[in-house]
C-alpha cells in the first residue's frame, strides 16, 4: 500500500476548523492515503465525505469518537466502518449530543451568573445550531466579545470554574452502539486519562480488561502524543488482550498543535494494523 494513514482527525462538525471537505484535499495534498474522521459524537462528515470522494481520492473509513465515562474514569472510543444510518450508533450521537448541548446552556448560565458575561440572541441560537458545541465554541464568543484574550484564557480561567453536574455516555453504552452498527470499537490514546492523568501498568490493564468485556476490539498504539515507549507498550498490550492496533494524529486544525500524519507510524506496519486494515479491503492479504 503507498502513502500512509491516519484515522483520528477532527472537521468542523466537532471541534476541528477544516469542513470535511477541506480535511479530504488536505488528506491527499498530506500523500495519506487511508483516513477517518473521528468527530466527537457525530457521523455528519461521514455523509459529506461519502458524497464529495470522487475516484482517486484517499479510502475512507466511517469514524466516530465519543466522549464517555464511568466510576472508573473517562474513555474516548472511536468507532470504525459502522453504517452511519444505523439507529444502534445514531441512538449514542444523539445522546451524546443532547449531553453537550446541556453542558453548553449550563456553562452560558454559569458566565452570566458569575461574571456578568452576555451574548447577543443570535450569538446563542448559532451555537445551539452547531452539530457538536463545546467549551471551544463558546471560549471564541468569549474572544469575540472581549472578556477574554485567547480561547486558551476564556477556557481555562473562566469556563473551566463551573462546577456541572454532567451525565456521560458510559463506554459500555458507546461500545455497543458502535458493534450494532457493524463498526468497530477502539480505545483512543489509551494511556490517557482526565486532564493529565497517565494511566499505566496494572491500572491500564484492569481498564482493557473491562472495555474487552464490553466487546472493545482495538487499541490506538500509534498517536501523535506518544513517545516511542508509550507505542511499545500499546504494542504489547495490543498482543496481551488480543486486540487491533490502529494509528491516528488526532489533527484538529488550528484549534490543535499537531500534523495530520503525525502517528509515529513509521517503516513496516505491524501485523495488528494491518490486520484492521484487511477488515475494510483496505491491504491485500499479500501485503
Amino acid at each position: 500500500m503507498d502513502g500512509s494513514i491516519d484515522l483520528h482527525m477532527h472537521s468542523t462538525v466537532s471541534d476541528g476548523t477544516d469542513a470535511p471537505g477541506e480535511l479530504l484535499a488536505k488528506v491527499a495534498a498530506a500523500g495519506i492515503s487511508v483516513f477517518s474522521i473521528t468527530d466527537h459524537d457525530a457521523v455528519k462528515s461521514a455523509f459529506k465525505i461519502k458524497e464529495i470522494r470522487k475516484e482517486g481520492d484517499p479510502v475512507f473509513i466511517t469514524g466516530a469518537e465519543f466522549s464517555c465515562k464511568d466510576e472508573f474514569g473517562k474513555y474516548h472510543i472511536l468507532g470504525y466502518g459502522f453504517d452511519p444510518e444505523s439507529e444502534a450508533v445514531k441512538s449514542v450521537v444523539d445522546r451524546g449530543h443532547g449531553i453537550r448541548v446541556k453542558k453548553v446552556a449550563a456553562r452560558l448560565d454559569f458566565l452570566k451568573s458569575e461574571f456578568g458575561m452576555t451574548f447577543p440572541t443570535e450569538e446563542i441560537d448559532n451555537l445551539f445550531a452547531l452539530d457538536n458545541p463545546g467549551k471551544p465554541h463558546i471560549g471564541n464568543l468569549m474572544v469575540k466579545y472581549g472578556y477574554a484574550d485567547s480561547k486558551e484564557n476564556a477556557i481555562n480561567n473562566y469556563i473551566n470554574k463551573a462546577r456541572i453536574k454532567n451525565e456521560h455516555i458510559r463506554p459500555e453504552e458507546a461500545i455497543e452502539g458502535i458493534l450494532g452498527a457493524g463498526g468497530v470499537p477502539v480505545l483512543a490514546h489509551p494511556f490517557y486519562g482526565s486532564g493529565d492523568e497517565l494511566i499505566l501498568g496494572p491500572d491500564m490493564e484492569e481498564r482493557l480488561k473491562r472495555l474487552k468485556a464490553f466487546g472493545l476490539r482495538g487499541l490506538e498504539a500509534f498517536y501523535s502524543g506518544f513517545s516511542e515507549k508509550l507505542r511499545r507498550s500499546a504494542l504489547t498490550l495490543a498482543d496481551k488482550f488480543d486486540l487491533y492496533v490502529t494509528a491516528g494524529s488526532d489533527y484538529h486544525g488550528g484549534n490543535k498543535l499537531v500534523n495530520l500524519g503525525d502517528t509515529g507510524l513509521a517503516g513496516e506496519y505491524p501485523e495488528r494494523l494491518k490486520s484492521f486494515l484487511l477488515l475494510f479491503g483496505v491491504l491485500k492479504k499479500t501485503e
